[in-house]
Parts: C-alpha cells; structure tokens; sequence
C-alpha cells in the first residue's frame, strides 16, 4: 500500500502540469474523512456517476456529488479506508492523518466524489439550481470536471466561498491538481477500530 502512496503523488504532479486526463475508474472501496475544517474556495457542486469495480470485480456504478473547489485548506485531516479479506490477516484499516500542528493541507483544483457528507457549512455568495453545463470553467476556476459523467443541464450550485466545520464524509475519489500533506502519517492496523469515525 505504502507505493501507492508515491504513485497517488506522481498523479498529482501529472494532473497539475495537465499530463493526464482527471478520469479513471474508481476502487471497490469507499473511503471516511474527517476534518475539523474545509475552507474552499471557487466552490461548486454537480451531480455525477463514480464507476469502476467491486473488490469481487463486478462492474460499479454509483451516484455522488461532486464537489469542486479552485483552491482548499484542511485542518486536521484523516482519511480512513477498510479492505476486508486480506489472505491470512483478514481486515485491514489503512489511516493516514495530515494537517494539524497549525498548518492545514492544501490543496488546488481539488474535487471530491461524495456519497455522504455531514458538516456545518457556510456559504458566500451562493447560486443554487444552476445548469452544472454552465459553471464557469477557466483557469484556476473548478467548472465540470473533464471526462466526468455529469449531465450539463442538471442541478449545480456555485459560490465564491465555503467554510465546512466538523465534516465527516464518505467518499469513492479525490483528484487535485496539487495535494500538499503537513504532518502526513500513515499507519496499517488490523480490524476496524482505527477508522476516522
């Protein structure tokens, strides 16, 4: 697991630097994060379509809400995620903690695959029920993430500014152009009692 970590990094640059398209098909596995703070700005919201497959490798499809934002601070990240069935050890937790000790993460042209999301949210400037076809896509500005499932005439929302206090949410994909770690630790445990929540 810990290469992957490096690989997810290369990723980041190639995207940033626009080597790659911000398409792949997503893991079987869902992922919890939680923050004391998102701060994002150039916010946006659509409607979208996570596909890939099950860790049986069946064929996926699942609906999310693709949040966007130009630009981010995390304070107090952890992301958790749980791989059942591992031969010969059984559950296992991976958890990787980042952004406390007064430096948040940071992230830029950040977007998020969310299934569930629980938060306290502030919003400035806020636009609801724009057609997601017409969110602004310009440099640094997050619009319709290329290669995204998402219908242009459906529901989105947009605003100048989002400030989420105490998120807890489940997730199938982050992409981000860049993904800047403070105080990154990683940590495998077996069962589940190291999840985020």
């Amino acid at each position: 697991m810990v290469p992957s970590v490096a690989a997810t990094a290369a990723v980041g640059i190639g995207l940033a630097q626009g080597a790659l398209a911000a398409s792949f098909s997503v893991s079987g596995q869902e992922f919890k994060v939680k923050a004391t703070e998102l701060e994002g700005w150039d916010f946006v919201q659509y409607g979208s379509v996570a596909s890939g497959k099950t860790l049986e490798g069946k064929d996926m499809h699942a609906p999310v809400a693709v949040s966007g934002f130009s630009k981010a601070n995390i304070t107090n990240m952890c992301q958790s995620v749980v791989t059942p069935k591992v031969p010969g050890i059984g559950t296992v937790t991976l958890r990787l903690e980042a952004g406390g000790g007064g430096t948040p993460v940071k992230a830029k042209s950040l977007y998020l695959d969310v299934s569930e999301l629980d938060a306290d949210a502030e919003f400035k400037n806020i636009d609801i029920g724009v057609a997601a076809g017409s969110l602004p896509k310009s440099e640094g500005k997050p619009g319709i993430q290329p290669n995204t499932q998402a219908n242009p005439y459906g529901f989105s929302q947009r605003a100048e500014k989002a400030l989420l206090k105490n998120v807890k949410q489940k997730a199938w994909a982050t992409t981000a152009g860049t993904f800047n770690l403070s105080g990154l630790k990683l940590r495998l445990s077996t069962g589940t009692d190291q999840e985020c929540y």
